[in-house]
């Protein structure tokens, strides 16, 4: 009879053949089938599913610790990992992630960043958080952006998200410009995928719409701006700008470039100089108007609306990303 320690073994090899026939067989028909539109009547509506995007190989042990955090909020009902670098071995990543009845492992086929969007059919809830794996909330803060997600006003509903940013239109360039949310009236017209709650029925939309392959080719070709066009698509269902959220606690977000890097926790500098916008300075704000434009000239219509004001749970302002500084963690704009 096999040892214990031997029969461990062939499960966890086969889990990571398992891991890499998934990525060998995604293609887009997988999930935009005509049996893949997901049934809405059979998705729970009182639970969240929280899907992580992961490249990093470099981030792994802190996109763990965040996968685990949000197993333990009591309305999560399932984690999905979602790893777009095919070339990690699944050895490392199974090391990371061993099976677990809570957090599942998905490791796509290309490092597209459109995978962030794909409507899974193993996605068990009506809700899904979608988030980095450099920002963690409050178990207020996610709770309070489920409940309003749960409050929308449509079917498919606004974003509800925790980081805003607007656009306007540039009369002198004669495009579209990407901008932080326009002070001190708030107004904003987007929401970041660092995290936001979205519906599983926007998701099949994002990656199966026809009319958006264009808009997601352009995605794939400047490896940035998934966030921008999922706002487009979440505007165009529901007529509604999206839904700025914020609670006690806020949002711990290792990844923003105002944390001072003393690496008191979870890689500091190492893991905050990953992130698309850490060094990119203003070009990568250039980089995002010119999707808001070229999305706009693509779709021949502009979907985004503009809102104002937040839903609040707790006394407190401006953008609630948490950083660390001089050891202690405090709001990011905290000078």
């Amino acid at each position: 009879m096999p040892s214990h320690r031997r029969v461990l073994h062939l499960l966890f090899l086969a889990a990571a053949a398992a891991v890499v026939a998934v990525a060998g067989e995604e293609v887009e028909d997988a999930f935009c089938g005509g049996d893949s539109t997901p049934d809405m009547a059979t998705l729970r509506p009182d639970r969240l599913t929280v899907v992580l995007s992961g490249y990093s190989e470099q981030r792994l042990p802190l996109l763990r610790a965040i996968a685990v955090a949000y197993a333990a909020h009591p309305l999560v009902l399932a984690v999905v990992v979602m790893w777009s670098n095919p070339t990690t071995p699944s050895t490392v990543l199974l090391s990371t992630f061993p099976p677990s009845p809570t957090i599942t492992l998905h490791v796509t086929a290309t490092s597209s960043i459109n995978s962030r969007f794909l409507p899974l059919p193993s996605i068990p809830t009506a809700a899904v958080a979608v988030a980095d794996d450099d920002v963690l909330p409050s178990a207020a803060a996610l709770s309070l952006a489920f409940a309003t997600w749960q409050h929308r006003s449509s079917s498919s509903g606004p974003l509800v998200g925790f980081f805003p940013r607007s656009h306007h239109l540039d009369l002198t360039r004669r495009r579209w410009a990407y901008t932080a949310a326009t002070q001190p009236e708030g107004r904003y017209s987007m929401v970041l995928t660092k995290l936001l709650v979205v519906g599983v029925d926007l998701l099949y939309r994002y990656t199966c719409s026809p009319e958006l392959a264009a808009a997601r080719d352009v995605v794939d070709r400047e490896r940035n701006c998934e966030d921008i066009l999922m706002n487009f698509v979440a505007a165009d269902v529901s007529g509604e700008g999206p839904v700025l959220v914020e609670a006690d606690g806020g949002v711990r977000d290792w990844g923003d470039p105002r944390n001072d890097g003393d690496g008191g926790d979870a890689g500091g500098e190492a893991v905050k100089g990953v992130g698309l916008s850490s060094t990119g300075g203003m070009a990568h704000w250039e980089k995002r108007g010119n999707c808001i434009t070229e999305f706009h000239r693509l779709l021949g219509r502009m979907p985004l609306r503009y809102s104002y004001g937040k839903v609040v749970a707790a006394a407190a302002g401006g953008e609630p990303g948490m950083c660390s500084k001089g050891g202690r963690l405090v709001r990011c704009d905290q000078e």
